[in-house]
């Protein structure tokens, strides 16, 4: 199939041909969902630790005598019931990383970029650059070609824009390595060179 390609400022320049495969598959949401999900779960750090009637300290003696008090019967300071007494169904560190296959998780990229294509968010430019690590620069071309949300997408990295997006919140640079299914589904527009496209290609078969 063949994509529109703009040039950098906006304008039209050809298109670029990919393969359908690839760039013109169904959504398959139930598939795309779990592999964002995996991945956002693969991000927690599962650190989380709280204490049980039997990690809180003390609390090994009884209150007071069972009956004739008045008071309600009590074994130990250390029940959840207590104020500083332990957590009845206490969080404990643990693994929230899912398993993907790799054939899943190209199989869901290439769903999202298909759909982004459909919906006219993913941009193709023939090249994209700034002179200067500044955000007006950087807002300028992609005021060119009518975008203000976007993730832009370069073959390799490049320090003056990465330091011109720092400071845009709805603007994030990837190279293709770093290409993620969040990431597609973040921002209202996908911009990628032409490089990065074909590139990306190459991993997703």
């Amino acid at each position: 199939m063949d994509i529109s390609l703009r040039s950098a400022n906006g304008g039209s320049a050809g298109t670029i041909s990919v393969s359908d495969a690839t760039f013109d598959r169904n959504y398959n949401e139930a598939l795309v969902h779990q592999v964002v999900t995996a991945y956002q779960a693969g991000a927690r750090a599962g650190t989380h630790q709280q204490k049980t009637r039997s990690d809180v300290r003390g609390g090994g003696i009884k209150p007071w005598r069972q009956k004739g008090t008045g008071r309600a019967r009590a074994g130990t300071s250390r029940s959840p019931l207590w104020r500083s007494g332990g957590v009845t169904f206490a969080a404990r560190p643990r693994d929230y990383s899912k398993k993907v296959n790799r054939k899943m998780y190209r199989g869901a990229i290439s769903s999202m970029l298909s759909e982004l294509i459909r919906q006219d968010r993913l941009i193709v430019v023939d090249e994209f650059a700034v002179s200067e690590a500044k955000t007006k620069v950087l807002l300028a071309k992609l005021n060119g070609l009518g975008v203000s949300n976007a993730l832009i997408i370069v073959e390799i990295g490049d320090t003056n824009l990465y330091l011109a997006a720092r400071n845009l919140h709805k603007v994030d640079v990837n190279d293709v390595e770093e290409v993620d299914p969040v990431g597609l589904i973040r921002f209202g527009h996908v911009v990628i060179t032409a490089p990065a496209l074909k590139k990306l290609e190459e991993r997703l078969q």
